[in-house]
């Protein structure tokens, strides 16, 4: 059962898709609230303090560069967590399996696939026995 959900796991669409989806949104949730609780209110502290820090005003214009510096380091942290816990050990894993350290999934062997085959066979005869037999 273990092998069974390990090779599931280790399809390629599958894979991307759980990182792109359930990962990538748990990290950056995480890293969100870091920004907001922590680097936010540095930047406001560098970019001159209070609930103005980290804006600008030129000519009654506020740019608020400390949301987009904010936003900059979310994005470059939850990349670098995506990569270093998800994608860098399964390139490491498939490059195991292309020289031979990791095995990859075993086919069945031809005598299973035959018991499998006469039981499919032997369950269909029996279906149609019963449906005969009044």
């Amino acid at each position: 059962m273990i092998k069974g959900f390990r090779d599931f796991l280790l399809r390629g669409n599958v894979v991307e898709l759980a990182v792109a989806v359930v990962i990538g949104t748990a990290f950056t949730m995480l890293v969100t609230s870091f920004t907001e609780s922590f680097l936010k209110p540095l930047i406001g502290l560098v970019g001159g303090g209070g609930v103005q820090g980290g804006t600008l005003e030129v000519d009654g214009q506020v740019f608020a560069w400390g949301a987009f510096v904010n936003q900059v380091i979310t994005f470059v942290l939850t990349a670098a967590v995506v990569y270093f816990v998800v994608v860098l050990p399964m390139k490491t894993l498939l490059e195991r399996r292309r020289r031979g350290e990791e095995p990859g999934p075993v086919a069945p062997t031809q005598v299973e696939l035959l018991a499998e085959i006469r039981d499919l066979l032997r369950a269909q005869q029996e279906e149609g026995r019963s449906s005969t037999t009044p």
